[in-house]
């Protein structure tokens, strides 16, 4: 039955003048806003010939920035309906539906595949994966379906069926799994080349108001979804998406959803091409009665589109939903007619056939262009791919299935039959290449340059990101609010996190002079009952097996691409090599980080491991930041917690707290561009700790931060520590303050971030974080590395206690322009800690007795 749909408010017709405006705009090449993107939507008559005219130029222009001028491009496909049950409740959607009107929740793997041979036999190169989102969550009977075939979610099926593909027939799987998390696109990057959602509408109202299409639909939510548009970004997934017009919008509505993708296709560079798609009423939905929208209102809004986009993302009208107007599109910018298949219907909407390949053909060369076939994933994604770089687009076991069916332009090879090839890593990742000295050299020659050979891509789009920056702004701070808080430091000092202490605990943290010293001086005295007079310390070595990496963290100057002068990566013989001569110096424990390298085996963490452990059976493994571990278990297939307990098995004994910077996301998504998200961090690491798996804790500060964030941050450790011992584990060894060095940092080096923080910042967050996580956390360490003897001897006269490591080598901070060096010995490590009146003692990893006490060039047994 039909419903009575929200009447969208009135829109007044913009001003002749207006029009005029917006259009001299639109024909000069100036960026529209959304006042005059939404102007230019009510174009008609000869406004919209003018309209027409200025996208084709802009289209062409991206067609030759392309190196594919006069082509427009289409997916020979197959439509894999995946399953029609859906959570959600769309009133427009025919392809949705009820469990009794289903023969089953979803299509058997031997079905999908069926669909592949067919679309393999008719020379078809893309299996698209269409599916309704999550029905297990509202269907019993699609949950059951699952896990009695031994699937925990839809996704895991959808991960199996693409693999399955892969493997047996050479299509190439596009996803659309619908709302997707930032761990479920990184789970199922290694299975396709590309995924897709539509954004659809950003418009609150169609989604909060009873009447309108997508009440009662928890996947429409506009924020929902674009942060799927974010999170796929951030993975570095090729990606599809678009508008659906002519469901209750305004105009305005519309804009706003075309300039949410121009800003995250600026910021991301993944969104391929946008889709805009014409609403068609369908029998049997709940907008049966509504009108189709209108195909010059069409060509309008993709025009729009097309004058909105960036150069390089390709905007796409489906040729079955046009009726004749083809020309029309053409002359609207349109540069892709979208998948069409010769094998499989349209299954959202079966009532409109796709036209037949030759057909499409002549009707693209009618409007004055040639129709080449694509892949999936588009040339410039493609390319990239096959450069022999590990590129952040195409994961390496999908690679190769891609380049057998690419031309060097990354387009279809048109002679090209798809067969089954092996769903596998390639050859070679645990061998040692590139330059594997870095480690002392970087003290004695330096960089080769001071940004890597991508920076102007690899992070994202700068100007994007200024708009993004967290507020700076110093909150007020009262004199009796700094007293306050100076009470509870003394009385009660963990109640400095407490919600209703929030006043108190900024203004210590924001406080300076004689407050300051004051708190210094209360959390040093706290430091001396909870652990006594020594700066303890441990020896060990990092090391850094490789610094290959597209993650795209704004503020590491670490990472490289694989082919950039100063990239490396070392095989598990060099690990151990290291690790035994970092024995024979007295070390007690290596600590192993690196990149997140997409050569690298997914077998090489826990090979890494064992190849250390079998050199040196008792050295103390503290390995692989969750970043590392999240990335790892979700590219092998397995849960957290399963990859976890292969690498506990292989000898792992606890993990670095790293890759935490800010525990915030609205920070992290500014100083990082591809790093997992908080809650993701925090349970990657609860997820240890209840494995027995013990981890330090990290904050990063000093770029784009402010106070309040570290204070949220410790509440956040806090909060993590306490689930931890409610399991009965041991959670976090200390706390880690590490300040933002900043001078190689490409956010500073691009104008975001500040020089790191000052010598009061250094002081306050040592301060606070002994007093804040009294009782939660016994140790604070401080860095060295970061700080210099002077700052160093500083905060452990207020209220830190550790001094870390010996290190032996330390790349990172050297990368970033640390200027204090990487190693230490004992005697200077001792001559630091006697500047803040103390002696220096040896620990081992969970600040325990060390097993070897090293004095000097002696060795004596506890």
């Amino acid at each position: 039955m039909s419903v009575d749909s929200e009447v969208p408010p009135p829109e007044p017709t913009p001003s002749a003048s207006a029009m005029r405006r917006a259009l001299r705009r639109a024909s000069e090449g100036v960026t529209l806003d959304a006042t005059e993107a939404s102007v230019l939507l009510h174009a008609r008559g000869a406004d919209l010939d003018t309209l027409l005219e200025a996208a084709g130029k802009v289209r062409d222009a991206h067609l030759r920035a392309e190196g594919r001028f006069g082509v427009v491009s289409y997916s020979r496909k197959v439509f894999v309906p995946l399953t029609r049950l859906c959570r959600d409740r769309c009133h427009y959607c025919t392809f949705a539906t009820v469990p009794h009107k289903v023969e089953a929740p979803f299509l058997e793997r031997e079905e999908v595949l069926e669909i592949a041979r067919q679309g393999a036999q008719a020379g078809c190169k893309e299996a698209l994966f269409t599916l309704g989102d999550r029905p297990e969550d509202r269907w019993s009977v699609a949950s059951e379906w699952l896990h009695e075939r031994g699937y925990s979610s839809t996704i895991d099926y959808v991960r199996s069926c693409a693999i399955a593909v892969l493997e047996e027939t050479g299509l190439l799987p596009h996803l659309n799994p619908g709302v997707l998390g930032w761990s479920e696109i990184t789970r199922l990057k290694p299975v396709a080349p590309s995924m897709g959602m539509m954004l659809e509408t950003t418009s609150e109202r169609l989604w909060s108001r009873p009447g309108n299409p997508h009440y009662a639909s928890p996947d429409k939510e506009p924020s929902v979804r674009l942060r799927v548009l974010a999170d796929s970004g951030r993975v570095g997934v090729p990606f599809t998406s678009g508008i659906l017009i002519g469901i209750g919008e305004t105009t305005a509505e519309r804009a706003d959803s075309l300039l949410e993708l121009r800003a995250s296709a600026r910021q991301y560079g993944h969104i391929q091409e946008i889709i805009v798609q014409n609403f068609r009423a369908k029998p049997d939905t709940a907008m049966r009665g509504m009108p189709d929208a209108d195909l010059q209102d069409l060509a309008a809004t993709i025009a729009v589109a097309r004058l909105l986009m960036p150069s390089g993302v390709s905007v796409q009208a489906p040729p079955n939903l046009v009726g004749e107007e083809h020309t029309l599109m053409l002359r609207a910018g349109i540069d892709d007619w979208g998948g069409v298949s010769p094998v499989t219907p349209d299954h959202v909407n079966p009532e409109r056939p796709w036209p037949r390949i030759d057909e499409l053909a002549e009707r693209t060369e009618a409007g004055g262009f040639e129709l080449r076939e694509r892949l999936t994933a588009y040339p410039k994604y493609v390319r990239a791919g096959m450069s022999g770089d590990s590129t952040p687009w195409l994961d390496p076991r999908v690679a190769t299935h891609v380049a057998e069916l690419a031309e060097p332009d990354g387009m279809a090879r048109a002679d090209a039959r798809p067969e089954g090839l092996p769903w596998q890593e390639p050859d070679g990742g645990l061998e040692s290449v590139g330059r594997t000295d870095l480690n002392s050299s970087i003290d004695t020659e330096g960089r080769s340059a001071e940004r890597r050979g991508d920076f102007d891509s690899v992070y994202g789009d700068w100007e994007e990101l200024r708009g993004k920056l967290p507020g700076t702004r110093q909150p007020e701070r009262l004199d009796s609010e700094v007293t306050e808080g100076l009470r509870l430091a003394e009385r009660n000092p963990a109640a400095l996190l407490d919600e209703a202490n929030n006043a108190a605990a900024m203004a210590l943290l924001t406080c300076e002079g004689t407050a300051l010293d004051e708190m210094a001086r209360l959390a040093d005295q706290l430091r001396a009952d909870v652990v006594g007079p020594d700066v303890t310390y441990v020896i060990n070595r990092n090391i850094n097996f490789s610094n290959v990496c597209y993650v795209g963290c704004r503020f590491c100057a670490f990472a490289q691409r694989e082919r950039d002068a100063d990239a490396f990566r070392l095989s598990p013989e060099d690990v151990a090599d290291r690790a035994e001569e970092a024995r024979r110096e007295g070390a007690t424990e290596v600590c192993m980080q690196g990149g997140i390298d997409p050569k690298l085996p997914v077998g090489a963490y826990a090979e890494l491991v064992r190849t250390v452990k079998n050199r040196v059976p008792d050295m103390h493994v503290h390995a692989f930041s969750p970043m590392e571990i999240v990335s790892a278990a979700a590219k092998a297939g397995s849960s957290v917690e399963e990859w976890l307990t292969e690498l506990r098995d292989a000898g792992l004994d606890t993990i670095p707290g790293t890759a935490a910077e800010i525990l915030d996301d609205d920070v992290r998504w500014v100083l990082t561009k591809g790093k997992l998200p908080a809650a993701e961090w925090i349970d990657v690491v609860s997820t240890a700790h209840r494995l027995g798996i013990r981890s330090s804790s990290t904050m990063m500060y000093g770029h784009v931060d402010t106070p309040e964030h570290w204070l949220g941050h410790l509440r956040t450790l806090a909060g993590v520590q306490d689930t931890a011992h409610e399991n009965g584990s041991a959670g976090f060894t200390e706390f880690v303050a590490l300040p933002f060095v900043h001078r190689n940092a490409p956010i500073y080096l691009a104008g975001l971030a500040r020089p790191g923080p000052t010598r009061r910042d250094n002081r306050a967050v040592h301060a606070m974080a002994r007093l804040a996580l009294h009782g939660r956390v016994d140790n604070i360490q401080c860095s060295w590395v970061k700080l210099g003897d002077e700052e160093t001897a500083e905060v452990l006269c207020g209220g830190a206690n550790d001094l870390g490591g010996t290190l032996m080598e330390e790349t990172i901070s050297r990368m970033a322009g640390s200027e204090h060096g990487s190693q230490r010995t004992i005697e200077q490590l001792d001559a630091v800690s006697r500047r803040a009146g103390r002696s220096a003692r040896q620990r081992d990893t969970a600040y325990g007795p060390a097993p070897v006490v090293q004095l000097g060039i002696s060795e004596q047994p506890v």
